[in-house]
């Protein structure tokens, strides 16, 4: 499959989001020692397919093809240890991708509009395994470990690699002043929910292959999800919903929302 393209007034090409975000080319989220990458490699499967609790050491050194089992605590000395870093791996390869599309959409005096903001939020998390077109585990990964240890996903980010998710929310803020903000936190929600399965799901179809993946291949199925993420942010408010919210006196979002992740394609948190 052929990397997509972006569209919208700042058509930018995948591939040069992935040259401006990742020196030297390299796109993928692996790096560096051969064997270190192959544990990483085997582990984030493991943890997307069963959660970390499902997966024992031995089972990671086993699917790594390693014979030691030693060989995890001589690499990352333990499984969290090995968690955290397969969390900023991927966290920080998209924040990148996202600040610099945001940065060259600036450069032509943008974001210009919310389909703009949107397709920085979802272009940077697709095409994250080796090869060029590929997907890996690594969203299925993040939305296992948020729904069973969001805690510790907060903390492996270190309020360090979701600087292109909080702006594309701060301008989501802005570009929408017609709806109430309390509602609009809501809408917000529902997004990260929604990008989050719909992502998953793409995900996990292309590592089936079949069906599935030539649905997602499809030139204008991205372009149409993209779409009704638009749709769900900016629909006009319905008097029902205007009435409810009055009658409710609705202004704060529930506790959970602070701490909720942008599910996987987001990375980040609010």
């Amino acid at each position: 499959m052929v990397a997509p393209c972006l569209s919208g007034p700042f058509v930018l090409g995948y591939k040069n989001v992935i040259s401006m975000a990742s020196p030297g080319g390299r796109s993928s989220i692996m790096r560096g020692d051969e064997t270190r990458d192959r544990i990483k490699l085997a582990a984030r499967r493991l943890f997307a397919e069963r959660g970390i609790d499902g997966v024992s050491i031995r089972e990671i050194v086993a699917a790594a093809g390693q014979r030691n089992v030693g060989s995890l605590h001589y690499y990352f000395r333990t499984k969290e240890t090995l968690v955290r870093e397969l969390i900023a791996d991927g966290a920080k390869l998209i924040d990148d991708r996202r600040n610099a599309m945001l940065e060259a959409m600036a450069g032509e005096g943008g974001p210009r509009t919310l389909r703009d903001v949107i397709e920085a939020l979802v272009w940077p998390s697709v095409n994250l395994g080796e090869a060029e077109g590929e997907e890996d585990t690594y969203l299925r990964f993040i939305v296992s470990l948020t729904m069973n240890h969001r805690q510790l996903f907060i903390e492996a980010l270190e309020e360090k690699w979701n600087s292109g998710y909080q702006q594309c929310i701060a301008l989501i803020k802005t570009m929408l002043p017609d709806v109430p903000p309390a509602l609009l936190n809501q809408r917000l929600v529902f997004m990260g929910l929604y990008l989050g399965a719909v992502m998953t799901a793409r995900e996990a179809a292309f590592d089936r292959g079949g069906h599935g993946r030539a649905f997602w291949a499809a030139g204008d199925t991205m372009s149409n999800f993209i779409d009704t993420v638009q749709a769900l942010l900016e629909c006009p408010v319905s008097s029902e919903t205007m009435t409810e919210c009055r009658a409710a006196k609705v202004s704060v979002l529930p506790d959970s929302f602070e701490a909720m992740p942008a599910r996987g394609m987001l990375v980040g948190v609010d």
